[in-house]
């Protein structure tokens, strides 16, 4: 069973958020994640959405996930992550 992680993302300082984005793949290669989409909103078309950008990454399975969330690599990653943006991170199962 796969899963997401989907992020919301507002952006508070780009070059702190570019150094942040440069290290996450390497926190995700050992999870066996790929990344599936990274973008920015254009129109919200229904409700309400306070965040300009989005991205996916699936893993193998909810375990890969919470491990690499978990993982030394990317809890230290984690301060940088705070001062470049507001990020809401959720879990998503297939």
């Amino acid at each position: 069973m796969a899963a997401y992680l989907i992020g919301h993302i507002t952006i508070k300082d780009p070059q702190k958020w570019e150094a942040y984005r440069g290290q996450v793949p390497a926190t995700l290669a050992p999870w066996q994640a790929e990344l599936v989409f990274r973008g920015k909103a254009f129109a919200v078309l229904g409700g309400e959405h306070a965040h300009s950008d989005t991205v996916v990454i699936r893993f193998p399975d909810p375990a890969a996930l919470r491990g690499w969330f978990e993982s030394p690599a990317y809890q230290a990653l984690i301060p940088l992550r705070q001062q470049a943006a507001e990020v809401t991170l959720i879990g998503y199962e297939d």
